[in-house]
């Protein structure tokens, strides 16, 4: 079973180019169905495994107060794994089939407001090398609109005396990107004052510089590639230092770069193609968050919108 469940993540890997975040969350899924099945039913193969089990997997799952989202997603780890098994090792039958996923709520993007993006953008220290960091992770996000994984696979040769930058996001789909002046001049700013000085630390808990670090835009303290992890905890930091909001977290500044593309009078497929979407539906809920913007626009330009007429 182990090996069935390693190359199907080499497979996520390496064919659908899913994110390292992606990849370690499916792996505890399989690893969570399969001590499950051991405890219960003692079952020997993946292609002795039928819906009943999962149903009752699932089951207990609910019964524990597992969130109806990540539900979802264990679900879809599973289809996703059994097709592959149907695909490339013969199995006779996908046991998912028939197995709804559990309906989610629609939830709008939180977002920044503008003065809530000055707050946040302005935060960090700039007379420290950290700080000349943490500014231009916060300009590139915003500018841009990169996952945060996106943002850690940044390699020198890509960001150097750029505007532009193709990348590679989610199933390995690519897009080009821009850095806007501010952004672009926090970049240099932190490459020429900031990084290195970091890419020169030693020492601390961590021990020295990471391999696979010489090529990395952004460095942690001890001088190696920052992670994912490392990114979120200190743009949570920030956020909640600016504008105490607990609905928002490191993605809402993906949710900002589109909302305010949209409010800015972008078009929707452009915003499309910046965001990396493969399907426009996945961008048009940004259409929802931006009703307020043109809540605004109307009361303002409507002759009978705000004032009652003379008589």
């Amino acid at each position: 079973m182990l090996n069935a469940q390693k190359e199907y993540l080499q497979y996520l890997r390496d064919v659908r180019g899913a994110s390292p975040h992606t990849i370690c969350a499916y792996q505890e899924d399989l690893a969570q169905l399969q001590r499950f099945l051991a405890k219960c039913d003692a079952v020997e193969g993946w292609e002795k495994v039928s819906s009943g089990h999962l149903r009752r997997f699932l089951a207990q799952l609910t019964g524990e107060g597992q969130a109806r989202a990540s539900l979802a997603r264990k679900l879809s780890c599973f289809r996703s794994f059994f097709g592959f098994l149907r695909r490339h090792k013969g199995l006779e039958a996908n046991p998912t089939l028939g197995i709804s996923s559990p309906k989610l709520p629609k939830r709008l993007p939180q977002f920044f407001y503008p003065q809530e993006i000055e707050k946040l953008l302005a935060a960090p220290d700039a007379d420290t090398p950290l700080g000349l960091r943490d500014r231009a992770i916060l300009e590139v996000l915003y500018s841009t609109g990169m996952r945060v994984s996106e943002l850690i696979s940044l390699e020198l040769s890509q960001v150097k005396d750029a505007t532009e930058v193709r990348i590679k996001g989610k199933r390995g789909k690519e897009r080009i990107v821009f850095f806007g002046k501010q952004a672009k001049e926090a970049l240099e700013t932190y490459l020429r004052l900031g990084r290195n000085v970091l890419a020169g630390a030693k020492g601390g808990n961590k021990g020295a510089v990471a391999k696979n670090s010489d090529g990395a835009v952004f460095l942690n303290r001890w001088g190696g590639r920052l992670t994912d992890r490392s990114i979120r905890r200190m743009l949570h930091k920030y956020i909640l230092q600016t504008c105490a909001r607990h609905d928002l977290s490191p993605h809402s500044l993906r949710h900002t770069f589109a909302t305010h593309l949209l409010e800015g009078g972008a078009d929707l497929r452009v915003i499309q193609e910046l965001l990396g979407h493969a399907s426009l539906s996945t961008t048009q809920v940004y259409t929802h968050t931006s009703l307020r913007h043109l809540k605004e626009v109307y009361t303002r330009a409507h002759p009978r919108a705000n004032r009652t007429e003379e008589r």
